[in-house]
C-alpha cells in the first residue's frame, strides 16, 4: 500500500530500486545509472533523483547496474529481477575517488597531433554539419597553483574543414570567417576555476573576425598518462558555445516557411593532449 501501489508493471517485468549514497549516507543527486543485461547490452539509464532514488521497471531476468559520479568511484552490482516483484538493492555507497594528478608547474604546449579543435552548426532546422580546423598551436603555463595558470592559443581560420570544399571556400569567404582579413583567430585565459572533481572552467577572450568576447570553456580534466616515446601528457575535454551574432557573422539566408539555411549557434568540442614545452 505503498507510493508504487499504483504502478502498473507488466506481468513480465518487475521493479528494479536502490537509493545511492556518499560516504557519510546523504544521497547522491544526478548520479548517472546503466542497467545492462546478461549479454552487457543497455536495457535503461538516466540520472538518480534529488534523493539519489533509482526507480525502473525492467523485463524479468538477470541484470548488471553500473552507477558513476563526479567524484566518486565506480558502482558495479548484479541483480535479480522475478516477474512482479521488488528487487531492492537497499543502499548503494559511493566511495570518493582520489583526484587525478595534475601537471607540473612550468611551460607546456598543444599537441596538435594528439588534439581537435571541433565543431557543429544546425543546417535548415533539421540535422548538424560537423567541421574542425586543422591547424592550431597553443602554450600552457601551469602555475604553482592550477587555479594560476595561464593559455594561449592561435587557431588557422583557413584551415577550416567541413569535408565539402565548396562549402570551405564559402565559409572561408567574406560572408563569414574573411580568412584574407582575419587570417587567425586566438583565444587567451588567466582564470582557470575548479567547479569541484575533474571539472573547471576555462574563463578567457577569443578574438574572432576582429570581434572580442568573453567566452567559458566548460572542461573535463582526464589526467597524466605517458606516451609511446615516454614523454609526459596531460588531456581535457571542453565544450562551449558561440553565437555567430555576438562576432558579426550574420550572413543568412531563409529558405521556405522561415527556416534559417544557417543556425545562430555553433558547438564547440575540444579534445586536447598537452606535452612538456620543448627545451
Amino acid at each position: 500500500m505503498g507510493p508504487l501501489a499504483g504502478l502498473a508493471v507488466p506481468s513480465t517485468a518487475g521493479v528494479l530500486s536502490c537509493r545511492v549514497l556518499d560516504p557519510v549516507s546523504e544521497p547522491v543527486q544526478r548520479a548517472e545509472f546503466v542497467v545492462s543485461d546478461a549479454s552487457g547490452r543497455r536495457v535503461v539509464g538516466g540520472e538518480t533523483d534529488p534523493f539519489g532514488t533509482v526507480v525502473t521497471t525492467v523485463p524479468a531476468g538477470e541484470y548488471r547496474l553500473a552507477v558513476t559520479a563526479e567524484g566518486y568511484t565506480p558502482f558495479h552490482g548484479n541483480v535479480t529481477v522475478t516477474a512482479s516483484g521488488l528487487a531492492a538493492l537497499g543502499d548503494v555507497m559511493l566511495q570518493v575517488a582520489a583526484p587525478a594528478a595534475l601537471p607540473e608547474p612550468g611551460e607546456w604546449e598543444l599537441d596538435p597531433t594528439h588534439s581537435q579543435i571541433g565543431f557543429t552548426a544546425s543546417h535548415i532546422g533539421l540535422a548538424r554539419i560537423h567541421g574542425r580546423f586543422n591547424t592550431f598551436a597553443g602554450a600552457i603555463r601551469i602555475g604553482e597553483r592550477m587555479e594560476g595558470s595561464a593559455m594561449h592559443v592561435i587557431i588557422d581560420t583557413a584551415s577550416i574543414d567541413t569535408g565539402v570544399g565548396m562549402r570551405d571556400d564559402h565559409l572561408r569567404s567574406g560572408d563569414f570567417l574573411d580568412v584574407g582579413n582575419y587570417p587567425t583567430m586566438e583565444f587567451y585565459s588567466d582564470r582557470f576555476v575548479h567547479r569541484g572533481g575533474s571539472r573547471w572552467a576555462i574563463i578567457g577572450g577569443l578574438t574572432l573576425h576582429g570581434v572580442s568576447r568573453t567566452v567559458t570553456l566548460d572542461t573535463q580534466y582526464l589526467g597524466l598518462g605517458t606516451g609511446l616515446g615516454g614523454e609526459t601528457r596531460g588531456a581535457c575535454r571542453a565544450t562551449t558555445e558561440l553565437h555567430r551574432e555576438d562576432f558579426t557573422l550574420t550572413w543568412q539566408t531563409m529558405l521556405a516557411r522561415g527556416i534559417a539555411a544557417i543556425g545562430s549557434s555553433i558547438s564547440i568540442n575540444l579534445d586536447i593532449q598537452v606535452i612538456p614545452k620543448a627545451a
